[in-house]
């Protein structure tokens, strides 16, 4: 499918607006609508391929590319609206997808000792629907319910805090140790819970992760 087709898409209203006023001048050179699209769509391209980004980081990009210079004679709303039309199109062909990528961070995350917290976090910071964070955040809690106390055993040995440490260095750095799992999005109850862990029951777990 041409790209001209895919912005016939477009409602009949936001179509005349791109087509009738949408002229951005890149390099001192004026584009017609199917060759900025083109562009646009190239642009994604190379960012997808090397960043596997969400939709709305996506959007970000392009929004700074193409807004970050002042351009005459063109709103800039109808940018807005190419882009959207670019990114409407990668979604429906699965170029990008906010699901795919939600879980696949998740799983990122988990596998460095992110807390279910921080990976929530994480993904309402790239823009990414509330509800396949939901889902994610389900499925992560369904396949092992105790997720967060594993990721607080995979945070100590990497910073070799609480049951890492020396035994006799353990009491005195308690209090800082428990606040840098906090920190890290555990709460109370896990975070003692992984702090009271026994030296050798420390490093079966380790061992089993």
């Amino acid at each position: 499918m041409s790209i001209v087709k895919n912005v016939e898409i477009c409602s009949g209203i936001r179509k005349c607006i791109i087509l009738q006023e949408l002229m951005i001048p890149i390099k001192n050179k004026k584009k017609n609508l199917e060759a900025t699209v083109e562009e646009m769509r190239n642009f994604s391209f190379a960012y997808i391929e090397k960043y596997a980004p969400s939709k709305q980081q996506l959007k970000t990009y392009l929004l700074k590319k193409y807004l970050k210079v002042k351009i005459t004679n063109v709103n800039k709303s109808n940018i807005t609206d190419l882009i959207n039309v670019v990114l409407e199109d990668l979604e429906k062909t699965k170029f990008i997808n906010d699901k795919f990528y939600s879980k696949s961070k998740a799983k990122s995350l988990i596998q460095r000792g992110s807390s279910i917290n921080k990976i929530r976090n994480y993904l309402l910071s790239k823009g990414v629907n509330d509800k396949y964070i939901k889902s994610t955040l389900d499925d992560i809690k369904e396949n092992n319910k105790d997720q967060d106390f594993f990721s607080a055993i995979k945070i100590c040995k990497k910073k070799r805090i609480g049951p890492a440490r020396d035994e006799n260095n353990r009491p005195l750095f308690y209090k800082k140790d428990i606040g840098i799992l906090a920190r890290s999005g555990f709460d109370f109850e896990t975070s003692k819970k992984v702090m009271e862990l026994e030296k050798n029951d420390y490093l079966k777990i380790i061992n089993l992760l």
